[in-house]
């Protein structure tokens, strides 16, 4: 099974933060399991700093870094992606989400997250 985070995921695994559920935080623990981030959730997380509507523990210059020596892959934004998200009923309206809902349909990904707004797009969730 592979996975793909949804941004606060990232953010709490990153930061050590409580709110991560514990059977999230054994699939983030386990090397065994492939997870991903959406290149998405890295540009959300840099437009909420940029706006200050987000404040990390680090600098994101050093948030990048320290991401990079997770075993956490960037998963990019393709066109089946794009495809994926023109097709989608407008029930989510963040632009960020809807596309890692679109990602976690077209390769077939679990997300890790807790959004309930996730659900009527029939992905597979995993939080408690």
């Amino acid at each position: 099974m592979n996975y793909i985070l949804d941004t606060h995921t990232l953010i709490w695994f990153m930061e050590g933060d409580k709110q991560l559920s514990n059977p999230v935080l054994t699939i983030m623990e386990d090397t065994t399991k492939l997870k991903y981030v959406s290149i998405a959730s890295i540009w959300e997380i840099g437009i909420k700093i940029s706006l200050q509507k987000l404040n990390l523990n680090k600098s994101f210059k050093e948030f990048l870094s320290d991401l990079s020596r997770t075993n956490i892959a960037i998963l990019p934004l393709g066109f089946s992606h794009i495809i994926r998200i023109s097709e989608m009923e407008h029930i989510h309206r963040d632009p960020f989400d809807r596309i890692i809902i679109a990602q976690a349909q077209e390769e077939a990904y679990i997300i890790l997250g807790r959004d309930p707004q996730f659900i009527p797009y029939n992905v597979k969730m995993v939080w408690n």
